[in-house]
């Protein structure tokens, strides 16, 4: 089954799924161990009355079998690719989609697998959609960054190779709206306490937002995301705000990068100005990069075919404030 969105570029495709760029190693790695779990022990919370099953379409002509997106989601999942040489410090991945699909795979993208290289171990979130009728409504995919920050803290130094106070989280598009609510919410009660794990903070320690979703309010607002998330509160005022990340930073938000193009036609880049200003505003450290071309994922090679090592400026300035080391 293949099925495309409206209005979208095949780039925007590839950068939803996080395909990006990090110094590959200088001899090819072996393939890194990757692992899948399901995040709740039973049945997400909110799903009573809920009839959704996990559906998948390809995203490229060649049907490529991990070349997916999810446009439901019944089980929430962690895909963990593990580094052949952890260094102690893991990300939790939230991946884009416009909250109308989750674009990730089953084994790992191209960005997961480049950091395991460089020894981060990193865990890539399918998390449900608030049109599937999850109880929690535009909360349910912040409900699973949640539970999957108190999964991986939960299981660090146990099966994996994790300080659990060196867990970062890393969004791009729809997944940059998401792990900037993370970042801002962790600790905001979303749903009732499960198992053990779920009496850690969620909080991440540096949050990597890219080509963001920020705002639900007019004013450089992605529509299509603030209709999928917001559903028919997405022209109530107060719920706009309530849902603008740029709109209420708290004190402890972690220090944020965010990077993205000033020719973005999908995501205006003001949705990464105007969460920029709030953070300033707040006091929080944080970076913005905007490049010239690259539209709506990673920035555009330079003339000459060099590619712009973007997560590589993440990781330098991520290393300023104390993670991944």
């Amino acid at each position: 089954m293949r099925m495309e969105m409206e209005g979208t570029s095949r780039r925007m495709l590839l950068a939803a799924g996080m395909t990006g760029l990090l110094p590959l190693p200088a001899a090819a790695a072996p393939a890194p161990r990757v692992e899948r779990l399901p995040l709740w022990p039973g049945r997400p919370p909110g799903g009573e009355g809920v009839d959704v099953t996990d559906q998948t379409v390809f995203r490229s002509p060649e049907n490529k079998p991990d070349d997916i997106a999810w446009p439901h989601v019944a089980t929430p999942m962690l895909t963990v690719v593990h580094p052949d040489r952890p260094n102690g410090a893991a990300v939790l991945i939230c991946p884009g989609g416009g909250y109308a699909r989750v674009a990730t795979g089953r084994t790992g993208g191209e960005v997961a697998r480049r950091l395991a290289a460089a020894g981060v171990t990193a865990f890539e979130l399918l998390y449900r959609l608030p049109h599937d009728g999850w109880a929690a409504g535009p909360d349910t995919p912040l409900q699973d960054a949640q539970r999957a920050m108190r999964v991986i803290a939960a299981n660090a130094g146990r099966g994996w190779a994790v300080d659990p106070a060196r867990i970062a989280v890393a969004g791009f598009s729809a997944g940059g709206h998401l792990a900037a609510r993370l970042a801002a919410h962790a600790d905001a009660s979303t749903y009732a306490l499960v198992d053990d794990a779920d009496r850690l903070s969620a909080r991440p320690v540096i949050a990597g937002l890219f080509y963001p979703v920020v705002t639900m309010g007019d004013d450089g607002v992605h529509a299509s995301s603030r209709q999928r998330l917001l559903g028919p509160h997405a022209a109530d005022p107060v719920w706009q705000q309530r849902y603008s990340n740029e709109r209420g930073i708290p004190a402890a938000m972690p220090p944020t990068f965010i990077a993205g193009n000033a020719d973005d036609a999908v995501v205006p880049i003001r949705n990464s100005i105007l969460l920029w200003e709030a953070l300033r505003s707040a006091r929080v450290p944080t970076e913005l990069l905007i490049f010239e071309r690259g539209g709506h994922g990673p920035p555009a090679d330079r003339r000459d075919g060099t590619p712009v090592p973007w997560l590589e400026l993440f990781l330098g300035w991520a290393s300023d404030h104390g993670w991944p080391a």
